[in-house]
């Protein structure tokens, strides 16, 4: 018998003409854990939808065989019964239901007479979570009140009810920091050595060289090769040259001829408190200036309050109790709504592009022109189209979304295509200041080579940019000086010379040290 559980030969698969996968050719070994890497619109995703059923058989053309037989799925349901579980990047849970009906929804536990059975589904709930590493887990709390990284292993205890053989993983980390993503990481590892194989689509390239045997990359619908660990060179720096087509010495293009000029934005003891608690202080009195041409990095761990700080000045998006002045190039503005903040120059490009970015059924043209729409693309209320296409077209033309034209839906987009049209979206309102929350999450190396020129760009005309990234090399790489944020507080501030992780690390630990009269309230 062959050594593959899994052989994907000569996949092609189109939409509306363009092809999407050209000629694709995959083969997994049983028990190993296999990534799939390639630059947002590659294909990976399409072609995992191709092997779950999805994308039923008779919409691509090519052979799926699974442990040795020629499979042809219709559905999920299909490739489920075979023990082939897709867990997507947006996860499918259903929010207000516990966790244990979550574990087995469409797999329910029933008695003789068809009776769901709630004690053994509890039971068994349990028993799943075990397996990956909840054993302590409240089965019957509602799983939205649940972490992301929680809600992950959740899935993956999911899929695990379901008597799971081949498990694929599409982006599973995106949305966890590092110490969840260790955790969901190691247990792919245990599921290894338990005989289940796994396929994991990644674009955190260090993530796939702690946890693959094996990596093949597809470029522009086409397989470009197969890597394995202990055989071939498995560096990053050899996975980025197959998935770009070319070496990337530098991740972080040059920023030249910018001058860095007067501050333009500056926030002077703010303060703010949660949203639903009056008496739980989140941030406590911030102070940040910002220069024009000057790329600030908000640095600090997952919840510190980085997004609550941009959120909270974006027209108190967040928090309640709000006090202290913001200043736009030397003014006190007031900032109490977004239309205030968008009137005053000032744009958010918040870290979760899905909900709070863009319309995901409305098209491209839509999407980029809506927040300027009152300012630039109206008179009198009404809107002038043709402007709105002019412009649209530019951008995208300028920043390169990749898509059939400006009319194209952007939830049919890839990660990163989505990311340049919300950008696209705030630089259209011609800010001084723009605040990128996690710009480059979710999208490859390549695209945030685009995204980090685009910001580059906006440097040269004299925007001041504040980026928060809970990624410290993106930091270091973008930023000419720092803020560490740490318990809602401004930990430390560095220079370019002086960012560093170890830095960064430092100022938060020494912060911490300073003890519970410093600290945040309770």
């Amino acid at each position: 018998m062959s050594d593959y559980i899994l052989e994907m030969n000569h996949i092609t698969k189109e939409f509306s003409g363009v092809k999407a996968l050209d000629d694709v050719n995959i083969k997994v070994k049983k028990g190993e854990i296999h990534a799939l890497c390639g630059e947002n619109g590659a294909g990976k995703s399409t072609l995992m939808n191709v092997l779950s059923g999805v994308y039923p058989y008779g919409t691509y053309s090519g052979d799926i065989l699974y442990k040795g037989e020629h499979c042809k799925f219709h559905n999920l349901r299909d490739s489920e019964a075979k023990g082939i579980v897709i867990i997507h990047q947006e996860l499918a849970l259903s929010p207000l239901l516990s966790v244990a009906e979550n574990v087995f929804i469409g797999n329910e536990q029933t008695s003789m007479k068809g009776v769901i059975d709630w004690t053994e589904t509890r039971r068994r709930a349990q028993e799943m979570l075990a397996k990956v590493g909840l054993e302590h887990e409240d089965v019957n709390v509602p799983v939205n009140s649940l972490g992301v990284g929680k809600q992950q292993l959740i899935e993956i205890a999911k899929a695990m009810a379901k008597k799971v053989e081949l498990l694929i993983l599409d982006e599973p980390t995106a949305a966890l920091n590092d110490e969840e993503s260790k955790k969901l990481l190691d247990i792919m590892l245990e599921l290894k050595n338990h005989g289940i194989t796994c396929i994991i689509i990644s674009h955190k390239l260090n993530e796939i060289e702690y946890v693959s045997d094996s990596v093949t990359i597809i470029r522009d619908g086409k397989t470009i090769e197969t890597l394995v660990k202990g055989v071939d060179d498995y560096s990053e720096d050899r996975v980025i040259k197959a998935m770009v087509g070319r070496e990337m010495t530098n991740r972080y293009p040059v920023r030249e001829g910018v001058n860095i000029g007067d501050v333009i934005f500056e926030v002077k003891d703010w303060n703010v408190y949660h949203p639903d608690d009056e008496n739980r202080q989140m941030l406590k009195n911030i102070n940040i200036k910002v220069r024009a041409g000057e790329v600030v990095g908000l640095a600090g761990l997952m919840g510190a309050g980085r997004t609550e700080l941009a959120m909270s000045l974006f027209g108190h998006s967040y928090g309640q109790k709000i006090s202290g002045k913001v200043l736009i190039n030397g003014k006190e503005v007031q900032l109490k709504t977004v239309k205030d903040a968008v009137k005053n120059k000032l744009a958010y490009i918040s870290e979760d592009r899905k909900t709070y970015g863009l319309n995901l059924i409305g098209d491209i043209k839509e999407n980029m022109t809506i927040a300027a729409r009152p300012f630039f693309f109206s008179k009198h209320g009404v809107i002038n189209d043709n402007d709105e296409i002019v412009e649209a077209q530019k951008y995208r033309e300028k920043i390169n979304v990749k898509s059939n034209s400006i009319n194209q839906v952007v939830g049919s987009l890839s990660g990163g295509n989505q990311q340049k049209v919300v950008v696209s979206k705030w630089m259209m309102t011609q800010p001084d200041v723009l605040i990128m929350d996690e710009p480059t999450r979710g999208i490859d190396v390549g695209a945030k080579y685009e995204i980090y020129c685009v910001i580059n760009d906006l440097a040269k005309q004299g925007k001041a940019i504040i980026i928060i990234s809970s990624e410290m090399p993106e930091i270091i790489g973008t930023c000419d000086r720092s803020y560490v944020i740490n318990d809602g507080e401004i930990a430390g501030e560095l220079s370019k010379e002086e960012i560093t992780q170890e830095k960064i690390m430092q100022c938060i630990m020494a912060h911490n040290r300073k003890g519970d009269g410093n600290g945040i309230e309770e």
